[in-house]
């Protein structure tokens, strides 16, 4: 089994989920309207667009979860296929994943972000307190095309850190102030 990181406590999970919930409200309580509209370093995004985007990966945790439980009881074979399949399918992904974004980030003020991150972010903590320990070491192929992030296998326990892992990636591409 590859994972990001060996079986660890679930405080220490919440204390990270936590410390992104608190950051993403700093950051937009120090933005502005100008600060949100410059360009992010390293990405064809705004800084608007990026935190939309870095919401966007807690989103897409928050679902994987659902996959991983069911994926994961596939034999190993068709979960090659699986990860295969999504493979071959990264470069639509990529155009949606980054069309998303811009409009995301249009669409939703700063301030709704910050709500909507909140609410997800309770949601993996309630979720992560039903979970069975057995639950989070569970391990499904992944199409690692698709994120920088994903490895060709990776536990439950592995998607609540990836969103944070792509948190703190995007979080050194923003230029807000501070």
């Amino acid at each position: 089994m590859t994972s990001y990181w060996p079986m660890t406590p679930r405080r220490d999970i919440h204390a990270e989920l936590d410390r992104v919930r608190a950051d993403f409200a700093d950051l937009i309580a120090q933005g502005n309207g100008e600060s949100f509209a410059r360009s992010s370093d390293g990405t064809r995004w705004t800084n608007r667009q990026l935190l939309f985007h870095m919401l966007f990966g807690y989103l897409i945790a928050r679902n994987l979860r659902l996959i991983v439980k069911f994926v994961s009881h596939f034999p190993a074979r068709a979960q090659r296929m699986f990860a295969g399949s999504l493979n071959a399918a990264s470069r639509p992904f990529d155009v949606i994943n980054y069309w998303g974004s811009v409009v995301g980030g249009r669409l939703l003020t700063p301030q709704r972000m910050n709500a909507w991150m909140g609410r997800v972010i309770t949601s993996l903590h309630r979720h992560l307190d039903h979970e069975p320990d057995i639950a989070l070491r569970r391990t499904m192929r992944f199409p690692s095309r698709w994120d920088r992030y994903f490895t060709s296998e990776m536990s439950l326990q592995d998607v609540y850190h990836y969103a944070t892992l792509h948190y703190d990636h995007h979080r050194a591409q923003l230029t807000l102030p501070g």
